[in-house]
């Protein structure tokens, strides 16, 4: 009786884990990462692959992390909403260019508008690897001590801006 009742109850189990996972919206998917400092990285800048930036660079300021790629639909549809959000100048934003050819991603950002302060390269996926990247595009805010206040998985919308990225950064810049 056991042997049948023992599998019955292991289907349960995960028929509600699998219930459970579907109903997460992909933005609500948590990271380790919240409230830790920003993993190091010294990647070359994709404009001027010479230079090389990282996170100690931007100490003192608030700053976007923004996985994108030339190769990606989601960040396509995200992409004039990041070209608005620097024009209100909120914050540094900081591109990641995810496993792309530097070539692509600077033609995508000739075509679609560069919203990046800086955009550095990854193209063998070790910084978004560190970063706990599960696909792009992703968002990160990034405190002015280098602490990683948020994660945004998915395509930044313009109600995300208004309601989500806007409001931390604010909260951000005004804390010492």
């Amino acid at each position: 009786m056991l042997k049948y009742i023992l599998p019955l109850i292991l289907f349960i189990v995960m028929a509600v884990f699998l219930a459970l996972g579907l109903n997460l919206h992909p933005s609500e998917i948590p990271s380790p990462l919240i409230d830790k400092p920003a993993p190091a990285f010294s990647a070359p800048k994709l404009q001027a692959p010479a230079e090389k930036l990282s996170p100690t660079d931007l100490k003192g300021k608030v700053w976007l992390f923004n996985v994108w790629a030339s190769w990606c639909a989601s960040c396509r549809s995200e992409h004039p909403v990041l070209n608005q959000l620097a024009q209100q100048k909120a914050a540094v934003i900081v591109g990641l260019n995810y496993k792309d050819e530097p070539e692509a991603a600077l033609g995508w950002l000739a075509q679609l508008g560069n919203p990046y302060d800086v955009s550095i390269m990854d193209q063998d996926g070790r910084i978004g690897l560190d970063w706990g990247v599960y696909g792009v595009p992703e968002t990160f805010v990034i405190d002015k001590q280098g602490v990683i206040r948020y994660k945004h998985t998915g395509p930044v919308t313009p109600e995300d801006v208004q309601q989500t990225f806007l409001p931390l950064i604010a909260k951000l810049q005004a804390e010492n």
